[in-house]
């Protein structure tokens, strides 16, 4: 592999936003082991559905060397999402080469949970620091419903309490809250994580990709339910902790903790994004409701320098104007064929 030490120091580029780039989503795997409605509704996603094969992934080599170009720009924070990402095999090991990168400060994982338990003390020990669960009711009904029926509860309750006892605190949870199908069982997840090292994370059903069907009257605005819950916990908000942050962040009054929430459709945030995806199979995004992605793996296996690789992810980030989610009824209106990457493909 070519080094890379020598571009340490090279320009951090301001796209035409000026958003510089600050954040890295790593999608390792396609699949998933669930079928949620809202990502990969099971009626598409069936058992003849032809995900990538492992050659076309990336290699693990192969993210390494993408994530330090990407560091040479100014990304200081990597996630591992997917698909589901602990369905990669040694998953660990990854984490531990990226945690060696110069420039980067964090690397986090996304996950379900069902698998965390199993890897949570091999994870931290190579360098993760954070986690995220995705989980969107603690009812078992409604979970079976919202995985795609999938009765696998316990095992990410499991999975919570394991990343807790590994020290991959505080843990986030998120939960995707839809009209008329979870919104009720919100103030339970609440319930059940104030006072532990867990900061729920509630997020408006967004339209990601084409097949989940999404329509307007199935968001809950964030201050709906963020008025629910202040009537029976009082709190208060408090500012961001870091530039970009997506989630606007509550605190309880009584010292209980903190939530949060993600208002991509009442409150776009698109004004700071700072985030930047890479599919499992090496396209480069500069949104998560990208239309088309930039092919970084076919000039990688093709024997591109470290500068011909550079410039190609600079161009794309100088070049960047995303905002659909502060343009989303305009585009709709539009652009009602307006067809996006589906979210399992580059992680949400």
């Amino acid at each position: 592999m070519t080094p890379v030490h020598d571009i340490r120091g090279a320009h951090h580029p301001l796209d035409r936003l000026q958003r510089p780039l600050h954040d890295l989503r790593i999608s390792v795997m396609d699949r998933c082991n669930f079928r949620c409605p809202y990502c990969m509704p099971k009626e598409q996603f069936h058992d003849k559905y032809r995900f990538l094969q492992s050659q076309e992934r990336l290699s693990f080599e192969e993210i390494v060397r993408l994530s330090t170009l990407f560091a040479g720009l100014g990304v200081r924070k990597l996630r591992l999402t997917g698909g589901e990402p602990l369905l990669r095999t040694n998953l660990a090991d990854l984490v531990g080469d990226l945690s060696s990168i110069a420039g980067i400060e964090d690397i986090a994982l996304t996950t379900n949970g069902v698998l965390l338990a199993q890897h949570a003390v091999d994870l931290q020990a190579n360098g993760l620091r954070r986690v995220t669960v995705s989980l969107d009711s603690l009812d078992e009904a409604v979970f079976k419903r919202m995985s795609g029926g999938f009765a696998a509860l316990d095992q990410v309750l499991g999975g919570i309490e394991a990343a807790i006892a590994a020290g991959l605190t505080p843990v986030k949870i998120n939960a995707v809250i839809e009209r008329g199908v979870n919104d009720h069982t919100a103030l339970d997840m609440v319930e059940r994580f104030r006072g532990k090292p867990v900061n729920v994370r509630f997020i408006e059903f967004m339209d990601v990709g084409n097949r989940n069907a999404w329509r307007p009257e199935m968001v809950v605005p964030s201050g709906e339910l963020a008025a629910r819950i202040r009537a029976r916990w009082p709190m208060h908000p408090v500012g961001a902790g870091y530039r970009g942050e997506v989630a606007s962040r509550w605190r309880f009054d009584d010292g209980a903790g903190e939530i949060g929430f993600i208002s991509s459709v009442t409150a776009p945030f698109c004004g700071a994004c700072s985030r930047a995806r890479l599919s499992s199979d090496g396209r480069f995004y500069t949104c998560l409701f990208a239309t088309e992605g930039l092919d970084l793996r076919t000039p990688l296996r093709a024997g591109a320098g470290d500068a011909q690789l550079l410039n190609l992810i600079r161009d794309a980030w100088l070049n960047r104007a995303d905002r659909y989610s502060e343009l989303r009824d305009e585009l709709r209106r539009s652009e009602p064929g307006h067809k996006k990457i589906e979210m399992y493909y580059i992680g949400g």
